[in-house]
């Protein structure tokens, strides 16, 4: 495909080349020089160079540039290009870096990988080959690491989640807030954008580590430890809020009968499987852990690999109407295991928080009925949902 033709794909989908640059003057001209074979199109942010970066700018006046007096951080630099690409009515940013390692040769896959796409709304991350030779051992670690967390909070998996070639569907940012103006900008943008409906997806790139001319300007400690506290929070805010968000806004949606049939009996998970993410739901949302009951139902479902949508769903039997009822029955199991002859009444319970003064009675009562209905609801669930594949089997074969 020639590059007049990408040229006027770039024009006609509104798209900008933005390059982000900060004492990068062994390479910059090169990568600059490789992006104009396919668009005049680029956004150049000189994030306070020292070097002769400034100087090689100077050839370029025809290029749009914005000049920081002073470093600013890589995820300030992108902010401030992709808000005036927006100001320049560009609806998509490709974002590519200035140290050499990326091929600006690369950019017709990201133009083509937009045009042909259905969703629109779409974010492009250039996909390395981490393996290959050359590729530092503690970039190679760093992305797995970005990988995982990203997968928990979004529940997407991607291959790599640090590259710095990408495209950004800015038009669709316009109700996202960002925080951050470091590296940990990168992991930020993309997991606020998933969270927004954004379809966020790899597609393969090359790169090209060199020792020479390349230059890193990614502090090991200090910004490790800056994305480090950056994923705590959109680990908590998942959990707390994203994940309840997306399942009521399911059930909103749907209702709550189409909700159990789509989501929970039409899930393509094994009737064991489903029963025993009821089972957790079940038994969690019953404990006295509350305020607690979130996070472990999600990191409990991730780690024994159920169901997450299932368990939090039942886990929601704690909801406020239903604990005083959850409380009265701890009471009264827990009274009789213990072998003690108090009485108690639900408007007790209700109006002057009796289980206060029964702690020890409650916490013995609630563990043990969470464990009985987690085990007698999950075993019910399994064969009612034993009993429903082989309805759903036979009706496939007939």
């Amino acid at each position: 495909m020639s590059n007049q033709l990408i040229n006027q794909k770039i024009s006609d989908l509104k798209v900008c080349v933005l390059i982000p640059t900060y004492n990068n003057n062994l390479t910059l001209k090169r990568v600059i020089d490789g992006v104009l074979q396919f668009t005049q199109h680029i956004i150049v942010v000189n994030d306070g160079s020292t070097d002769s970066t400034s100087k090689i700018l100077e050839g370029y006046s025809n290029l749009e540039q914005i000049h920081f007096t002073e470093n600013k951080g890589k995820g300030q630099a992108l902010r401030s290009g992709l808000k005036h690409a927006e100001s320049l009515d560009y609806k998509y940013v490709i974002a590519i870096d200035s140290d050499g390692q990326h091929f600006p040769k690369d950019i017709p896959i990201f133009i083509n990988t937009l045009e042909n796409a259905e969703n629109k709304n779409l974010l492009l991350i250039g996909a390395r080959n981490m393996s290959q030779e050359g590729v530092p051992k503690k970039s190679s670690f760093g992305n797995k690491f970005s990988n995982f967390w990203f997968w928990v909070e979004t529940g997407i998996k991607l291959q790599d989640t640090q590259s710095g070639f990408r495209l950004y569907p800015i038009h669709h940012f316009k109700n996202l807030k960002f925080y951050t103006n470091k590296f940990e900008f990168e992991i930020e943008v993309i997991v606020k954008a998933a969270w927004n409906g954004t379809h966020v997806i790899n597609i393969p790139i090359h790169i090209l580590y060199d020792e020479t001319e390349r230059v890193s300007h990614f502090r090991p400690f200090k910004d490790f430890t800056r994305i480090s506290i950056l994923n705590t929070w959109l680990v908590i805010v998942t959990i707390f809020y994203i994940k309840p968000r997306d399942l009521f806004r399911k059930l909103k949606k749907k209702g709550v009968k189409r909700f159990i049939v789509e989501n929970v009996l039409g899930s393509n998970d094994t009737p064991q499987k489903k029963a025993l993410s009821i089972a957790l739901g079940i038994f969690i949302g019953i404990t006295p852990l509350w305020g607690f009951h979130t996070i472990l139902v999600l990191s409990l479902a991730l780690i024994l690999n159920l169901n997450k949508t299932i368990a939090f769903a039942f886990s929601n039997v704690s909801l406020p109407p239903f604990i005083p009822f959850i409380v009265f029955g701890s009471l009264i199991v827990g009274n009789y295991i213990l072998g003690q002859n108090a009485t108690y009444n639900l408007g007790s319970i209700t109006n002057d928080l009796d289980v206060l003064k029964q702690l020890k009675t409650y916490i013995i009562g609630s563990f043990t009925l969470a464990t009985i209905s987690g085990l007698t609801i999950g075993i019910l669930s399994y064969f009612i949902f034993l009993i429903f594949q082989k309805k759903k089997i036979n009706v496939t074969n007939a």
